[in-house]
């Protein structure tokens, strides 16, 4: 038999241009467009001479694959021209997963946006005076609603009879936490001291340090402390002339036990009141409603942080709040008007969209409908709920290839929030006699919709927590593909 050299397989390949002519690409060209057709040919032609130069193609391999360019070209181009961003299964039990894009937005911050983006809207309008109004006018006025009533957040107004009168309380958007802090640091502090404990020199996602952002700001970093201790007698002793602001980090995404100490945050803010030194809390992650109902006790919340006296709170908008990807810094009237005036602040603004998300959003907790909000909702779920889900999932894919069992487990709230806390839950477990559970988790990403799970101790593990019962029927039916 004689043997086919590369260059001859190479010559089987047709040119991008007699693609173009073949009969068969009419259609298609019609549908998509002679350069879609033309990019996609091209992107095929490449990938077999990259098959055939490995050797993985032989004559009869690349007959076979010319016999089909035309449905291979027609997928590719599909495939170019779909959403690159897409749905998919969250089965991790990570509510808040960075990397699956945070909190999903409640339906009515969707219907919102889309009111508010297929139409003109009174962004910047004052509808009653006809004049130019404040973009950032339609979430402050929610913020002062909850911050002055939070009935249903469970901390008690910022004032209680008898107590100091609080001071007014303001709040601005901007397009995510750092942004807020790099704000709040440049406004307040530029070409002065910020005093910081060394034990909350954090490092956040993508890299970013506490350190490096106070940099950008035009602000210059002053530790004190040590890693594992502070006390309030280090921030005092570390004040001079040159000191602008005292800075509280949270520490969002770990935890120091052990032999450790740091001032309450009371003291701090009494210290910034006698000195005449504003104090900002970077809470990072951030919470409008009682962290004790879903069993998290020492997690703090925006409004303790602003009744314990911190001047300026920054937090997200898209992890415990449960909106939109957002940065807002709650305080003092006279501070953050500050920051609004801030050029800065116009760079670092957010468009109409998120405002639509997130007055949405903090229109369910003025209302107190915190189940209509889905990141809430599942922080809220009892591990019995999620357990009867489960087992409904492993009646229906009673499979012999397939083992699913349901066992006990724990969930975990995410992005950078409550690094420490679970919450009890019901796990699937799954394996496959055919499949690795790497390679069964890898199966369960090429689905439709990709379905995205843990592995853990030779086993698949799928949180339903996570996982929206309206999708629980896709999930059975990727898993029964698995034994197909």
């Amino acid at each position: 038999m004689k043997t086919v050299s590369q260059a001859d397989l190479y010559r089987k390949l047709p040119s991008v241009d007699e693609l173009q002519h073949n009969p068969e690409f009419v259609p298609l060209v019609s549908r998509e467009g002679r350069a879609a057709v033309t990019d996609a040919s091209r992107v095929v032609l490449d990938r077999l001479r990259e098959e055939i130069s490995v050797g993985r193609l032989d004559g009869a391999g690349v007959d076979l694959a010319i016999s089909g360019l035309a449905g291979a070209v027609e997928r590719q181009v599909r495939e170019a021209l779909s959403y690159s961003l897409r749905p998919v299964i969250n089965a991790t039990g990570v509510v808040l997963h960075t990397n699956l894009g945070r909190a999903p937005l409640a339906s009515s911050a969707l219907d919102h946006v889309r009111e508010a983006a297929s139409t003109y809207s009174n962004l910047e309008f004052d509808i009653s005076t006809g004049e130019r109004g404040r973009r950032d006018a339609h979430v402050d006025r929610l913020f002062r609603k909850l911050v002055n009533h939070d009935a249903c957040v469970g901390t008690g107004a910022l004032a209680r009879p008898g107590e100091r009168s609080s001071p007014s309380i303001s709040t601005i958007v901007v397009n995510n936490n750092a942004a807020a802090v790099l704000l709040a640091l440049n406004t307040l502090a530029e070409g002065g001291e910020v005093i910081v404990s060394r034990g909350e020199l954090v490092e956040i996602g993508g890299s970013f340090r506490i350190p490096e952002v106070m940099s950008k700001s035009g602000a210059v970093l002053r530790e004190v402390g040590t890693t594992n201790r502070t006390r309030l007698a280090d921030y005092e002793r570390a004040i001079n002339d040159k000191t602008r602001l005292l800075l509280r980090v949270h520490r969002s995404n770990f935890q120091i036990t052990g032999f450790t100490e740091q001032p309450r945050v009371e003291e701090l803010a009494e210290l910034g009141r006698k000195r005449n030194i504003p104090f900002l809390e970077d809470l990072g992650s951030g919470a409008l409603f009682d962290l004790r109902s879903v069993g998290l006790n020492d997690e703090p919340g925006v409004l303790d942080s602003l009744r314990s006296g911190v001047d300026v709170v920054t937090y997200s908008g898209d992890k415990l709040l449960g909106g939109p990807q957002a940065g807002m810094l709650s305080g003092r009237t006279d501070l953050i008007a500050r920051m609004r005036a801030n050029s800065l602040f116009r760079a670092l603004r957010v468009d109409k969209l998120i405002y639509a998300a997130l007055e949405a959003t903090l229109l369910a907790y003025v209302k107190c409908d915190h189940d209509s909000i889905p990141a809430l909702r599942m922080m809220r779920l009892s591990k019995e709920e999620i357990g009867r889900r489960a087992e409904a999932i492993v009646l229906k894919v009673r499979l012999p290839k397939l083992s699913v069992e349901v066992i006990e487990g724990e969930s975990v709230i995410g992005g950078g929030a409550a690094p420490s806390a679970i919450l009890p839950t019901r796990l699937l477990a799954v394996t496959c006699k055919d499949l690795t559970a790497d390679e069964l988790a890898g199966h369960l990403r090429a689905s439709d919709p990709p379905v995205i799970a843990r592995v853990e101790e030779g086993r698949v593990l799928l949180d339903l927590r996570t996982v929206f019962p309206g999708q629980d029927q896709a999930l059975a039916q990727a898993l029964a593909q698995l034994a197909t």
